[in-house]
């Protein structure tokens, strides 16, 4: 699920020069995603490492890449020509987007000592979630794009193949997932996702491994269930850490989440945090994907 770049195709895109993207509503714009597509489309294997990261999203068995930029990043600074780059390599997937009309296309994740533990930009353990778990029309993708990595070596990524835990669960268990009992979280200022969704099931009725896995594991401490659906939705979150994968995002790393395949979280952050400068500290951007209507992702 590591994509490296081919040395050819890094050494065409230093020097590309990708124009500043434009957006259509919540959308990029349709000139730009074409405007993207043409100019890497002419660099050396960019199609072979485009379809790779369809497949290991989108391909039997897969769900989540990691897309090393980390030599772009080093040779071009991580400003706009880089977003751009990896913009541009997001489009190759499904159609970015910003869900939130305060924010720009992509949205800094940094760290806030004084911030609630386990939110993404808090300093604790960030459970197992999918984003905007609340809204009736999910980013079908999120993505992250990790510019410092924690300095004092905390923060693994976390990810967990949802359907593969909900499989190993009992009948009983996923009929009371598939029942509409669960809510979490507010639903204000967003636009491109939809109506709120609320309350919801975790599991949709889709067929076996199809579908959302509407859960964040946040909602058994933070919502009001009943003690049955509850415990069903504590299963499978012991489930989800039973099956997780564990690493580390390192300068440039493009972590791109199929949210109908995989959830996600972090470990903890290093102690220590306030000890290191604002400046210093770990930072992603965050990118949502929706997926284009004829490419099967949304079904």
């Amino acid at each position: 699920m590591f994509i490296d770049i081919p040395s050819g195709l890094e050494a065409a895109l230093i020097d590309l020069p990708l124009p500043t993207w434009e957006v259509d509503g919540p959308f990029l714009a349709e000139s730009t995603l074409e405007r993207y597509r043409a100019e890497l489309k002419a660099t050396p294997r960019f199609e072979e490492t485009a379809a790779m990261l369809r497949n290991a999203l989108t391909g039997e068995g897969g769900g989540y890449a990691v897309l090393r930029l980390g030599n772009l990043a080093e040779a071009l600074g991580t400003g706009d020509r880089f977003r751009r780059l990896a913009t541009a390599f997001a489009a190759e997937v499904a159609v970015p987007f910003s869900p939130f009309p305060r924010w720009p296309l992509w949205k800094d994740i940094g760290v806030k000592v004084d911030k609630d533990p386990g939110k993404s930009s808090g300093i604790g353990y960030n459970a197992f979630h999918m984003d905007l778990v609340n809204a009736t029309l999910p980013p079908d993708y999120t993505t992250l794009l990790c510019l410092r990595p924690d300095p004092l070596g905390g923060g693994p990524s976390i990810l967990s193949d949802a359907h593969a835990a909900v499989a190993r669960l009992s009948q009983d268990t996923r009929a009371l997932l598939a029942e509409t009992a669960y809510h979490y979280g507010t639903f204000f200022d967003l636009f491109g996702v939809g109506e709120e969704c609320k309350p919801f099931s975790i599991l949709d009725g889709s067929d076996p491994g199809k579908g959302f896995v509407r859960f964040t594991a946040k909602m058994l401490e933070r919502s009001e269930l009943g003690q049955p659906h509850a415990d069903a939705a504590e299963e499978l979150a012991e489930e989800l850490v039973r099956g997780q994968v564990s690493f580390m995002l390192q300068p440039g790393d493009y972590l791109i989440v199929n949210q109908r395949r995989f959830l996600h979280g972090r470990e903890a952050l290093h102690g220590g945090q306030e000890s290191v400068p604002v400046a210093d500290r770990r930072l992603l951007l965050q990118l949502f994907l929706r997926a284009r209507a004829d490419d099967g992702s949304s079904e």
